[in-house]
């Protein structure tokens, strides 16, 4: 039977004779996956129930505006170049990634800005022009973040945790680092005043944590930061999947849009392929899931016996929270607004409570303002800006009905943000859209409605996270935010990574 290529082109998939690996999802993890093993010497088909590619990185196009519809920033860009270099190809000569200075603005309820970079004489200015005694202190903070992620992104961000004494090894660094506490009690031995605190902890949340009970491994954000800098790519995160899918292409790799997975088939123990929901079967040696980890393991193997992802032990699980985002384009321009704004409302540790413990819907939620067009303007018409604006929000495990609170809650975002940043907003609006906890329920198939999988806590991190080689059939590997090491652009891409220690080559070197 005839397959088509990502670019269009038909060959008989029958005189290819490599071992065919189905991918299940095109977002990062999976894309990423596909290459690494197109790499490794196999015939790849990525299957996407959506209309397009991205999941999470999808782009929605809309009366002239692009909009990322999730991450809007890169970090770590060699993690990128590396699945270029796979492919014998650069990624500059395909995507421009232009650096962010600063990386964003923090602006704090009492008006006061923050501007968070990677220049560390700039960074120890802010720091002094809020509370000079605190330089000594974040200086310190630095340090221990910088050894962190040394240890923890690149000694073991690629290293599969598929022993408890992968596990074991670790622990010595960690207590050594004291890394057992969480993200904000790190800080807060360091610094002193109240809104640097803040600042220097909110970064489990870019990644679904609460900075109050994340345990401290995640205080390498700052040092990542620092050392790779903060980028966007010009024309949208869009542009880099849109890359990724033509190295997949160039590999002689398929992509099949709108086919729906609904079952990973088993033999013997061991992964066969995977049922469409139009009844076709796709064979496979192996098959990788870039779906939700919890997803995979609760609907697409439920015939199958599971001894350890249970639906019982997925039910006791912690998922992270979710997020609004609302999309929206101006017909004026907003030229003082950065491109990246984190609006800190009045409220820290409680309203973390609230959407973490409480998981209730707050009245003075923070904000995350994302204005691309501050450094891309064609990304809207002349004349015009883009925005997203986000806010996280509990998961479904709580009891909002979006269907009736979505609205208000956008139009008290509106507010919040035309008293602050955009004045006269609501006037100045030429296009809108807005998402909530149900489309990463019903849209990314997420468990609860969670916008990161699995909450990063200590006992859902590393070996206690789903693995990236499934215990529970042979043959079938995990990728994505659900799985080792997380959640964020970095992470899922390290997941990937992993790969190449846990799938055998497909043709032996």
């Amino acid at each position: 039977m005839d397959q088509v290529t990502l670019d269009g082109r038909s060959r008989l998939s029958l005189a290819d004779d490599r071992p065919h690996a189905v991918v299940i999802g095109s977002g990062f993890g999976g894309l990423a996956a596909a290459i690494r093993l197109g790499a490794r010497g196999y015939r790849v088909t990525v299957l996407e129930r959506r209309d397009t590619p991205g999941g999470r990185a999808a782009v929605l196009r809309q009366d002239g505006f692009t909009f990322d519809m999730g991450p809007t920033i890169v970090t770590a860009p060699f993690l990128f170049e590396e699945l270029w270099r796979l492919c014998g190809r650069r990624l500059q000569d395909d995507v421009t990634l232009r650096p962010l200075d600063p990386f964003y603005c923090i602006r704090f309820d009492d008006g006061e800005t923050f501007h968070y970079s990677g220049d560390p004489e700039a960074m120890r200015a802010e720091v002094a022009r809020f509370c000079p005694a605190d330089v000594p202190g974040y200086e310190r903070f630095m340090r221990l973040s910088d050894i962190t992620c040394r240890i923890a992104f690149e000694q073991l961000g690629h290293v599969p945790f598929g022993s408890w004494t992968d596990m074991v090894r670790v622990i010595p660094d960690l207590l050594r680092l004291r890394l057992h506490r969480s993200v904000y009690a790190t800080v807060a031995r360091h610094i002193t005043d109240p809104r640097l605190r803040a600042a220097f902890s909110f970064h489990p949340l870019l990644i679904g944590g609460n900075p109050f009970t994340t345990n401290a491994v995640y205080s390498l954000i700052p040092a990542l930061e620092r050392r790779w800098g903060v980028y966007f790519a010009l024309g949208g995160t869009g542009r880099l999947v849109q890359g990724l899918v033509s190295l997949v292409a160039d590999q002689g790799g398929a992509l099949r849009h709108g086919t729906d997975v609904t079952e990973i088939t088993v033999a013997n123990g061991h992964a066969t392929g995977v049922r469409l929901a139009s009844g076709e079967h796709v064979a496979a040696d192996i098959v990788v899931s870039n779906a939700d980890a919890a997803w995979t393991y609760r609907h697409l193997l439920s015939a199958h016996p599971r001894w350890r992802w249970t639906d019982r032990r997925l039910a006791r699980a912690r998922h992270s929270m979710s997020l609004v985002v609302w999309y929206f384009g101006t017909r004026r321009r907003y030229p003082e607004v950065a491109h990246h704004t984190i609006l800190m409302g009045p409220r820290y540790r409680g309203l973390l409570d609230d959407i973490f413990r409480r998981r209730v819907l707050a009245d003075d939620p923070s904000l995350y303002l994302h204005r691309p067009t501050a450094t891309d303007p064609a990304l809207a018409p002349d004349g015009h800006d883009a925005f997203y604006v986000l806010s996280p929000v509990p998961n479904l495990a709580g009891a909002t009905d979006w269907h009736t609170q979505a609205e208000p809650f956008r139009q008290r975002i509106a507010r919040r943000l035309s008293e602050t940043l955009l004045p006269d907003l609501e006037r100045q609006i030429v296009t809108s859209h807005m998402i909530t906890p149900l489309h990463f329920r019903d849209e990314l198939c997420s468990v609860d409605g969670a916008a990161f999988a699995l909450e990063p806590r200590f006992m859902q991190s590393a070996w206690f996270r789903p693995h990236n080689r499934s215990e529970e059939v042979a043959g079938l590997y995990l990728v994505g935010a659900g799985t080792h090491p997380g959640a964020g652009v970095p992470g899922v891409l390290c997941s990937a990574r992993v790969l190449d220690a846990v799938v055998p080559r497909a043709v032996p070197v």
